[in-house]
Parts: structure tokens; C-alpha cells; sequence
């Protein structure tokens, strides 16, 4: 069982979320963070040892959230994280909603409201009179799959099913799901603006920071990813998502920053209240196995040394031992 704990947490109390983290670790140690305010937690091994419901579990952590941290929560539950996090959406405060039928639970519900389908795809199966849940379930496979693709169609058919195979990961941090992740491994990397920030050179250093941690993590792990996801939420708690697929695998940070200012840039924003940005690589695979495009480019060349021995300095003195001149001022 999976609880999607959803805290309700002010702007200036987002930082509480990693105390609550630690709240949700003394039941499993399979917490998974979704910033800014959200959470999964494999409790399959609480209830058992406890004794407990879903319900009951969920009512214990509630009333320690609001007893030492004075924040209130909705809980959602199911048998994976999809159906947890539909749930936590349906839940009210107070009140734990568990889904344990998940084919009565799912059937008369948009398909819109299936994680992966997006306004395009929604459009697509609509135009086929695919517009519920339900009915994309009762489909054949091999229709969804000439309408939406080979892989999409799958795990279109099988979450409509109740079906999601992505597991929780512990210590890791996702992101509320405007877009499938397919079981695919991910990093995010996330920044917080201590006031609504309009400022597009404000919006751009973060950006440059954000992949410079994650080229960093990539590297240090030996790991390259083959697209970037961008995320901006906004003042009113609304996020927009958009992604794009790398010329090639890479962990270069310059690669990576120069893809996140073209998402950015894609988004068109006129001085939207920005609240913060969270960027994640995806499609993580190990470096060793990439291909590589050499480079006539002496630029890009020296700009790819300077980053090893820039890994080291941070390796040996710490991650802000070298920055980019933008934001050591």
C-alpha cells in the first residue's frame, strides 16, 4: 500500500518539508519527496508490523504533523503511486481516502485525469470516443498503440487498468506527474525564490545553477541523460512543464544549461510571479555506454577540461569550491 501525503504547507513553510520527510521515515524508509509540499511512502511494511489500516496509519501521521510542525495534511491511498496521488487530489483534510477497487475507482474518470495523458494525447483518444477511463481500458491494445504510439500506448492501457509500475524510491525526489516517467530514472534539482521573483536574470541563474548541479551529480555518479524536463511553479501554486530530448546523452553542464534556457525560453513567460523551478534529467543511462560525437569545437573541448578539473576542486573542497561568475557574485 502507498500513501500520497499531500502537506499543506504555507510558501515560507516549504522548508518544513524535509523534517516531514524524516516525520514519514519513522513509519518506512521507503519516503520518496515531491516538492514542494507532496510525498509517497511505501507502508506496506508499517501496516503489517503495526497492525494497522491505511487509514489508521494515515491518521497516526496526521496528528504528528499537526502536533509538532502545526501542519495539516490529505492522504491518499492505494496499491501504487498513481491511485495514491488521484486519491490525495480527491482527499479532504482530515478525511483519508483509500482506493481499493481500483476499476470502480477509475472508470467514469476523465482520461485526462490518467497520469501520461496530457491535453494533446486527451484530444487524440477523445477524437475517438476514448474520453473516459473506462473506455480506454475496455480498448484493445493494439489500437491504443496506433493512436498514441508503441510504448505510450502500453502504459496508457495498463494504468487505465490500475496498473503503474513505477516504484517509490527512497531519499529520492519526483515531481507531480504532468508527464509519464514511465519507470525511467530520473535526477531533479530544485530551487526555491525566497519572494515571488519576475526577474528573468533571476529565473536564468537559477537555471544555470540547476544544471550545473545535475551535470555534477551525473558525472559523479557516471551516469549521462538523454532529455530535460523543466518546471516552473508559479505564485498561485500551478506549475508548467516542458521537456525536450538532448542532440545526444550527455552529462556537460554547458550542454545541459544551454537545453534549460531554451525551455525556459519556450515558455514565454512576461513577468510571471515565479515561486521556483525545479529541472530533472531524464533517461538516465551509465556513461560508459553512451555515444559520443566528437567535437572540431576547441571551445567546447577546453570548456569540458576546465569541468573535470572543476569536479575535482568541488570533490575536494566542497560543491561551491568553483562556480560560474554569475553566481559567486
Amino acid at each position: 500500500m502507498i500513501l500520497c501525503v499531500r502537506f499543506r504547507l504555507e510558501p515560507a513553510g516549504e522548508a518544513l518539508l524535509t523534517r516531514l520527510m524524516e516525520l514519514l521515515g519513522e513509519f518506512t524508509p521507503t519516503v520518496e519527496a515531491a516538492p514542494p509540499s507532496e510525498a509517497l511512502a511505501d507502508v506496506r511494511g508499517a501496516l503489517r508490523y503495526f497492525d494497522w489500516s491505511p487509514t489508521e496509519l494515515a491518521s497516526v501521521i496526521r496528528v504528528r504533523a499537526l502536533a509538532l510542525y502545526g501542519v495539516d495534511c490529505v492522504i491518499g491511498a492505494g496499491p501504487n503511486p498513481m491511485l495514491a496521488r488521484m486519491a490525495a487530489r480527491e482527499a479532504r483534510p482530515g478525511v483519508t481516502l483509500v482506493v481499493e477497487d481500483p476499476t470502480a475507482f477509475l472508470r467514469d474518470r476523465p482520461v485526462v485525469a490518467l497520469d501520461g495523458v496530457g491535453r494533446a494525447t486527451a484530444r487524440t483518444l477523445c477524437g475517438y470516443g476514448l474520453d473516459s477511463v473506462g473506455r480506454v481500458a475496455d480498448a484493445p491494445l493494439a489500437v491504443l498503440q496506433r493512436l498514441v504510439g508503441a510504448r505510450t500506448g502500453r502504459e496508457l492501457w495498463e494504468r487505465a487498468r490500475g496498473v503503474d509500475r513505477t516504484p517509490v524510491v527512497p531519499n529520492a525526489v519526483s515531481l507531480p506527474h504532468s508527464s509519464t516517467r514511465g519507470g525511467t530514472p530520473m535526477l531533479a534539482a530544485e530551487r526555491s525564490f525566497p519572494h515571488d521573483e519576475i526577474d528573468r536574470t533571476e529565473h536564468r541563474k537559477a537555471l544555470l545553477a540547476l544544471a550545473g548541479e545535475l551535470g555534477a551529480r551525473l558525472r559523479t555518479e557516471g551516469q549521462v541523460c538523454r532529455s530535460l524536463a523543466l518546471t516552473v511553479r508559479y505564485a498561485d501554486r500551478s506549475t508548467t512543464t516542458r521537456s525536450r530530448t538532448l542532440p545526444e546523452a550527455t552529462a556537460h553542464s554547458a550542454a545541459l544549461g544551454s537545453l534549460a534556457y531554451a525551455l525556459h525560453d519556450s515558455l514565454g513567460l512576461q513577468r510571471a510571479r515565479v515561486r521556483g523551478i525545479t529541472l530533472r534529467a531524464e533517461g538516465l543511462t551509465g556513461a560508459e555506454g553512451a555515444a559520443y560525437q566528437l567535437s572540431l569545437d576547441p571551445a567546447d573541448e577546453k570548456a569540458r577540461r576546465i569541468e573535470a578539473v572543476a569536479d575535482r576542486a568541488r570533490a575536494k573542497f566542497g560543491p561551491r569550491a568553483v562556480l560560474p561568475g554569475s553566481l559567486a557574485a
